[in-house]
């Protein structure tokens, strides 16, 4: 009889404990980005998303460049689709067993860089067949959307332009208030991203010398120019907002190697700091060689991108900076919790306290 009661206790006890955990983690959520770069893991815990108020428990990316075969023939590659599921699955299982989130609260998602792709769906059906979970692909348009109610909070949304330079394209987009006080996101886009863009220079070049390079990309400065301001023509309230908040890797880039180091969200930039690291990583990158070695972020920003990635980059965020009028007074910055924005969005689309975009 006792023994019966101490069992009884016991399966009391531990019902009670994995009731009290699984009530604990349902604000944990988890989201796995497929970009033209890498795949991009996010752990977040969420008190209230309305108010901004989330952990990043963890956050970490695998270098995967899926895309690199869009350029050469317009499709994903089967070695790169083959490893981006590997990856996906042991992501996902670290996920489960080491974070605990419910399997409801875990999303996948392909950036619209790797939906350029031409056979981009049939990754939507092996990684369901692989994983059993759903992939869903947003074009330019609902990602500059994400960008705005995952990077900023809705206070800020009416005088703010959102840009990320991603590695398959670049997007964005501003908010107005319609009449019938709606919040109206208006998207931007440009079919130029750093690993893009460095595929068509790499084309022109006659040899692996970054002086050659240097020079063909210079050359291609006019047309990346004339589409970019062709981009803002297309929405020119977008140059009117006082406000810019930049993210994607050549930024995250820009930022690591030169800028100070800070813990704030919103990290304040100018057109100067962009036009001196230009400089720097043109003529001088030795310099952020010899800084990696004591420098472990340096040496993850050199990890991740080649110096031709990083000049693209660049190229792309001065043609932008020089479309918006007066840059020396606008506010310009980089949002570090760029790369879990999109979850932040899909979390906050669940919430029906949260004012919706249009």
């Amino acid at each position: 009889m006792k023994n019966k009661i101490q069992t009884a206790t016991a399966l009391v006890v531990f019902m009670f404990v994995n009731n009290m955990i699984a009530q604990s983690n349902k604000d944990l959520y988890a989201g796995i980005e497929i970009g033209s770069k890498g795949v991009k893991v996010s752990v977040l815990d969420v008190d209230n998303i309305k108010r901004g108020n989330y952990e990043v428990k963890k956050f970490w990316t695998e270098n995967v460049g899926i895309a690199k075969g869009i350029s050469i023939n317009g499709n994903l590659g089967e070695e790169e689709i083959l490893k981006t599921i590997k990856v996906v699955k042991e992501n996902l299982k670290t996920i489960e067993t080491e974070f605990k989130v419910p399997s409801e609260n875990v999303f996948l998602i392909g950036s619209s860089g790797v939906a350029m792709a031409k056979n981009h769906k049939d990754l939507i059906g092996r990684m369901k067949a692989e994983t059993g979970k759903d992939l869903d692909f947003i074009d330019a348009s609902q990602e500059g959307k994400m960008l705005m109610k995952g990077l900023i909070p809705p206070n800020k949304y009416k005088n703010s332009l959102v840009l990320d330079i991603g590695g398959g394209n670049t997007k964005g987009g501003y908010v107005d208030v319609s009449a019938m006080e709606e919040f109206v996101f208006f998207p931007v886009s440009l079919n130029y991203g750093s690993i893009t863009l460095t595929e068509i220079v790499n084309k022109k070049t006659k040899s692996e010398e970054i002086s050659d390079y240097n020079s063909k990309s210079f050359e291609y400065m006019p047309e990346l120019r004339a589409q970019t301001t062709a981009m803002f023509n297309s929405k020119p309230k977008a140059m009117d907002k006082s406000s810019v908040y930049f993210s994607g890797g050549a930024v995250w880039a820009f930022f690591t190697l030169s800028m100070n180091k800070t813990d704030e969200n919103f990290c304040e930039f100018t057109m100067d700091d962009v036009i001196s690291y230009d400089v720097v990583i043109k003529n001088n990158y030795a310099r952020y060689k010899q800084m990696a070695a004591t420098d472990k972020e340096i040496e993850r920003v050199l990890n991740t991108y080649s110096q031709k990635h990083l000049i693209s980059g660049n190229n792309i965020l001065i043609t932008l900076l020089e479309n918006i009028p007066d840059v020396k007074n606008k506010k310009l910055y980089f949002s570090k919790e760029g790369q879990i924005a999109w979850l932040v969005s899909y979390i906050a689309d669940r919430s029906k306290r949260v004012k919706k975009i249009m």
